[in-house]
């Protein structure tokens, strides 16, 4: 999330920059794991390329977290990633702006 070139895609491809870490969700219910695999299958997403082909590349799904928040689902695009995982960025630090702690809950509402 730090280096420059992945600083840039983001911004030109979500609009804004991405403070330099991700919040990592768990998918825990089989309702949730239903929904995050019909935005992966049904929705194009945001493309993020490498510049070198030795990064992996990434898709991004633009939501509002918790309602009041806006961010990105980061999708990296390589073998063997936990299907119940995901990963979310926004241009602030998502654990101090939403208060979370690990373990809590968060509510992503998927807008493009």
């Amino acid at each position: 999330m730090a280096l420059d070139w992945v600083q840039k895609a983001l911004r030109d491809g979500l609009g804004f920059s991405p403070f330099p870490a991700t919040l990592n969700l768990r998918l825990e219910s089989d309702q949730a794991m239903a929904v995050w695999q019909e935005v992966k299958s049904e929705m194009r997403g945001i493309d993020i390329i490498p510049p070198d082909p030795s990064f992996c590349k990434a898709r991004c799904f633009l939501v509002e977290i918790e309602g009041k928040q806006k961010g990105a689902v980061l999708l990296p695009e390589v073998e063997g990633y936990p299907a119940n995982k995901v990963e979310v960025i926004a241009p602030v630090r998502l654990k101090d702006e939403l208060r979370v702690r690990d373990g809590g809950r968060v509510t992503l509402e998927f807008t493009g």
